[in-house]
């Protein structure tokens, strides 16, 4: 389960297959977590949640939360510590972690033994997009889509190793750039850059 497919001498033997499986069951345990706590949610606005929750950003924070990466490096074998230590900072590498980790759990105890406890470890970040994310990119396509514009992104600047990149991304809206943001990821960069551009069309109205 921690084997990472850079180790594995067949594919099959990393812990993709797991992950493929994880994050199915990550789904339907958020899914039916948000169906429960949130009677009045809309479909919309339920499978927005869900999408943030689910998300590599998201599973990273609970991977870390379960100290995941040191059971990363604690189980590499025949792999240099610095290797070992790059791939347990990737945010990619632990939402992998922790989706093939649940999928293992599904496979040895079945669904039921296994939900409650992927939606306690899950508890913060469903409380967190309910309560306090805004996802400001769907807010500004569905304010642009009521006076007939769109809106595209395009990357300014990247910079950092790749372990540690940072983007700047620009919102423009009819060629237009309304908004600028930065992020360790384009999407966190894009949704700074859209919450600028919603503000100056506020501004303008």
């Amino acid at each position: 389960m921690f084997t990472h497919p850079s180790w594995a001498v067949e594919r099959g033997d990393s812990y993709e297959r797991l992950e493929f499986l994880g994050d199915s069951v990550l789904e339907l345990t958020v899914a039916r977590a948000l169906y429960d706590a949130y009677p009045d949610f809309a479909e919309g606005e339920l499978a927005r949640l869900r999408a943030h929750i689910v998300s590599r950003q998201s599973c990273a924070v609970v991977a870390n939360e379960l100290e995941l990466p040191e059971l990363l490096l604690e189980n590499a074998r025949d792999v240099s510590e610095d290797e070992v230590t790059r791939l347990a900072r990737n945010r990619n590498v632990r939402a992998a972690l922790l989706e093939a980790a649940l999928a293992a759990l599904f496979l040895e105890h079945g669904f039921a033994a296994v939900e409650p406890a992927i939606a306690a470890a899950f508890r913060g970040r469903i409380q967190y997009a309910a309560t306090t994310y805004v996802d400001h990119k769907t807010e500004l396509q569905e304010e642009l889509a009521r006076r007939g514009r769109q809106v595209t992104y395009d990357v300014l600047e990247t910079d950092g190793p790749p372990h540690e990149r940072m983007f700047t991304v620009a919102a423009l809206v009819e060629g237009k750039r309304l908004g600028v943001g930065s992020g360790r990821s384009k999407k966190d960069a894009e949704q700074g850059a859209a919450k600028e551009a919603l503000a100056a069309i506020r501004t303008d109205d």
